[in-house]
């Protein structure tokens, strides 16, 4: 088998992974079956060799010609950028000064060749007297392909875009304000943009197509925080790892790659915003059930907030109906799901009026597909009698089509809403506050397909083993996982089963922690969740750092 050439190379040896945010991809190609230790986890010293780690003489560009080759050699070796800028907010009636760094740093092989130019936002406190002893927390959101916007401008960087107190958008033009419920009075502040998302290029040369991988993506993100580390010395600093969406996947995965040989960075805390860290749980496919047990309570919520429940359900909170739908999901509906077609008449028929009943849909409807509900029908057909959809990522959030009678709807409203206010905010602010300059395209969405699974080869991408192996070799590290009831993209359920499943003798679970929030899969968006999401993340900050 020919032999995949590293990303960077540095001293060491050694050294997987998955949204808007980040927007959750389906699953892993099926290939040919591979040593299950392949499966990333750099904790094992048989790992097959890194491809950041191993040394080759001669370093080949992947899909990079010789004509590619000799036009880059006359293109101008790329530096690295950086602006840095002095701010001041008010966060709980107090000042706190600030440093902001928005630049890129380069990973280069150990030759010093340059292989990205990864673009960050960086924060720093600026009135703290030993910045090294400060927490230090790296924020990236998911997609694959998501730049970290979402987390910078809306949920804990010290500015963020406008919205009403509901999450839904305003109209333009778009402002920023102060963010009383950042995380900089906690931690300093990384946002990082992976390969091909915001302002992170492939060096001219290089092919993106090598940074596109969950295992890829992992390396690379990676390299950039031991890097970052390195130069700010902040070896000595407790550290946080900070993903959303696909970003939880990362964060699953770095936890492992930066425990291992090399770099052998031992974390403080991780934070699992809208958690995806086992594709199986939420991908519908024939065959699979789990995915169908699991969105129940999601569909009941998002039934509650439309009002399409029957009294009784109506009448308590949203709360009450997610706990009565998980009893029910877990329990006689689970067991009805298994039993396939050997299910008697009497029990499906009994079974499908208590799931309509929990979801708002018509019994017959729930009847003709055979008490499944995939996501995308039930976003369709929930308010198809008002000729209106509901939103993936927000249940709250409605839109209209050009044909109400579809199966599906023709876009996410609950994507649509924010993506212009986002972006039209954060280009204005990143040139103009934070004065760095560039014409290249701010890429919140980037071009990062096809995306690959090599090393998850016909199985569901499932990191949930990297985290549980990470969290038994660091027996101080813990785990927090927000979740949005009304979250269509990564359902709380899900989660659940897969943290809950992960440990199956719960040697580690008190070392893990659930938020729950009345909002959807970027619960920051609703302010009176976002100030519950901060209280909770800051408190788990403080739980996690060393007690002296």
């Amino acid at each position: 088998m020919r032999r995949r050439q590293p990303f960077f190379i540095t001293a060491g040896l050694l050294a997987v992974v998955l949204i808007v945010t980040g927007f959750l991809p389906a699953s892993a190609p099926a290939q040919s079956q591979r040593d299950r230790r392949s499966q990333f986890n750099p904790s094992f010293p048989s790992q097959p060799e890194s491809r950041i780690f191993q040394q080759q003489s001669k370093p080949e560009r992947p899909d990079a010609g010789p004509a590619v080759q000799q036009q880059a050699a006359l293109i101008k070796p790329p530096e690295e950028t950086s602006s840095e800028t002095r701010h001041s907010i008010t966060i709980g009636g107090k000042p706190l000064p600030y440093t902001a760094i928005a630049g890129t740093m380069l990973l280069k092989t150990e030759e010093g060749r340059a292989k990205a130019a990864i673009y960050y936002t960086a924060y720093f406190r600026s009135d703290v007297r030993d910045a090294a002893a400060r927490p230090l927390t790296f924020a990236f959101n998911g997609g694959p392909g998501s730049s970290s916007v979402w987390l910078h401008m809306g949920a804990f960087g010290p500015r963020k875009v406008r919205l009403d107190d509901e999450g839904f958008p305003l109209p333009a033009v778009f402002e920023l304000v102060d963010n009383e419920y950042t995380l900089l009075d906690a931690t300093d502040l990384v946002f990082i943009d992976p390969v091909s998302t915001g302002y992170s290029r492939a060096v001219p040369g290089e092919n993106p197509s090598q940074f596109h991988g969950y295992l890829e993506d992992i390396e690379s993100v990676g390299e950039f925080i031991r890097l970052f580390v390195t130069r700010r010395g902040r070896w000595a600093s407790p550290k946080f790892i900070l993903g959303e969406s696909y970003g939880t996947v990362r964060a699953s995965g770095l936890a492992g790659w930066l425990q291992g040989r090399a770099p052998g960075m031992f974390l403080n805390g991780i934070v699992l915003v809208s958690s995806a860290i086992n594709f199986q749980n939420f991908r519908f496919a024939p065959g699979n059930d789990l995915p169908n047990i699991f969105f129940v309570p999601t569909y009941a919520a998002d039934a509650w907030y439309h009002k399409k429940l029957a009294a009784d359900l109506q009448a308590g909170p949203v709360a009450d109906v997610v706990e009565e739908a998980r009893r029910f999901a877990l329990g006689p509906y689970a067991t009805a799901l298994m039993k396939g077609n050997a299910l008697p008449d009497a029990e499906k028929k009994a079974i499908g009026a208590d799931l309509a009943r929990l979801t708002g849909l018509d019994p017959a409807f729930v009847d003709r597909a055979n008490l499944r509900i995939t996501l995308p029908r039930f976003c369709k057909e929930l308010l198809r009698g008002e000729r209106k959809t509901i939103g993936r990522l927000d249940g709250r959030l409605t839109g209209f089509d050009y044909d109400a009678a579809g199966e599906v709807y023709e876009s996410d409203p609950s994507n649509d809403a924010i993506y212009g206010p986002f972006a039209a905010a954060l280009n204005a602010y990143l040139r103009g506050e934070l004065k760095y300059e560039t014409d290249i395209v701010y890429a919140i969405s980037g071009n990062v397909r096809p995306w690959s699974y090599a090393d998850s080869q016909n199985e569901y991408l499932n990191v949930s083993e990297t985290l549980r192996r990470a969290m038994t070799e660091n027996r101080f590290l813990k785990v927090f996982l927000a979740n949005g009831y009304y979250d269509g993209a990564t359902p709380f359920l899900a989660t659940e089963y897969t943290v809950s499943h992960m440990d199956p003798g719960g040697e580690i679970k008190d070392r893990v922690a659930f938020g729950y929030y009345e909002a959807g899969h970027m619960m920051y968006t609703h302010k009176p969740s976002h100030a519950k999401l901060k209280a909770d993340i800051a408190a788990f900050m403080k739980s996690a750092l060393p007690q002296r």
